[in-house]
């Protein structure tokens, strides 16, 4: 099934063997996994059964482990105010969500409002002169915005009576297309289906591609998935604001990333390869990613994944160029890169081990 003949010639020159010899000629060699026969009997029965439920069923587990009654961790939170101000306001904010929040002291309010504008912090108490207020950022979700509005009841000493809230002021606002902040998490998860996608049919509908054919499908499929969704997100509905070209390069290596790990997953484990590539590309990777939610609100034991799988830091690179000053771009683009380079030079190499392990066979024969 997934057999692959490369229609390169052979990069060793042709050697004579002499006369009296008969001159061997390797074929076409391979870079995809042996073609295995059709199942038949009871494993043709279970074999799709198993896979199919498995997969299910890890993402049943997996979303329903993170997702079922999130909850912050240690979300950064920015205030400029004295030592007594700052102090009240930190234990009266353990009081309401023990572990929930974590209080950065910054020297003035302009640094407390820059950590917000950065994505330093979510939410800021600016009391450092003129009258306090809470601001945050409404780009962060909705999650967010409602954990956040709270906070303006709990500063008591030193800024406004018990009795009175503190004036609540959304500073990086979502896009007017992007009302639930749903649109980076729904752009970003749309090509990284796809890219699972292209790495599985890349094999069953081309399966004899050489290795420069393929590759040079790969850049096709993302720079043109890339360019495709930018226009349709950014352009059409406006639902991600920023650079046009900025959000097709994120997308085109975000999709590319998820597209070379599959196909190299592929290539080493055959069908067992489409498996592990749903499991860690598509539940793993965007369960990492937080969907609605900043990684703050994963769980310890996914939060590590959101630094490192495609599908997080890509989405964090969107939102850092859509709203967040640029937060998280270089890391985004130095990790989708590296995905990228990574799978791109295993498979090169894996190509060539083939090559001259069929040449020398030939050679033997």
């Amino acid at each position: 099934m997934f057999s692959t003949a490369s229609t390169d010639q052979s990069p060793f020159p042709e050697v004579d063997p002499g006369p009296g010899r008969h001159r061997h000629h390797p074929g076409p060699q391979s870079d995809a996994p042996p073609e295995r026969p059709g199942l038949i009997g009871p494993q043709a029965v279970l074999k799709p059964v198993i896979s199919v439920l498995t997969i299910g069923l890890v993402f049943v587990s997996v979303f329903l482990a993170a997702f079922h009654t999130p909850q912050a961790h240690r979300l950064p939170v920015a205030v400029a105010a004295s030592d007594k101000t700052a102090a009240h306001f930190d234990v009266r904010l353990q009081r309401v969500a023990p572990d929930g929040f974590q209080v950065d002291r910054y020297p003035d309010n302009a640094s407390a409002r820059r950590a917000v504008e950065h994505r330093q912090a979510y939410a800021a108490l600016l009391a450092d002169g003129g009258k306090p207020k809470i601001v945050y950022a409404g780009a962060n979700g909705p999650a967010v915005s409602a954990l956040v509005a709270p906070l303006a009841s709990q500063c008591t000493s030193g800024c406004q009576p018990a009795e009175k809230k503190l004036p609540v002021m959304d500073i990086l606002p979502l896009s007017s297309g992007d009302s639930r902040g749903l649109s980076v998490f729904y752009a970003s998860f749309g090509l990284v289906l796809a890219g699972f996608l292209f790495g599985q049919m890349t094999y069953q509908v081309a399966p004899r591609l050489s290795f420069r054919q393929r590759v040079s499908s790969l850049a096709l499929f993302a720079v043109v998935g890339g360019l495709a969704t930018a226009l349709i997100a950014s352009t059409a509905f406006g639902a991600i604001p920023g650079p046009f070209l900025g959000i097709a390069g994120l997308v085109a290596l975000m999709a590319g990333a998820v597209a070379a790990a599959t196909i190299l997953l592929i290539r080493i484990f055959g069908p067992i390869g489409v498996l592990l590539a749903s499991i860690f590309m598509i539940v793993m990777g965007n369960a990492s990613s937080g969907g609605v939610l900043p990684p703050e609100f994963l769980p310890g034991w996914l939060k590590p994944l959101a630094s490192v799988m495609p599908p997080g830091v890509g989405v964090r690179a969107l939102d850092g160029i859509a709203y967040f000053h640029h937060d998280g771009l270089v890391g985004g683009v130095v990790v989708l890169s590296a995905w990228i380079v990574l799978c791109v030079a295993a498979l090169f190499f894996l190509d060539r081990i083939a090559a001259s392990a069929a040449i020398l066979h030939a050679a033997r024969v």
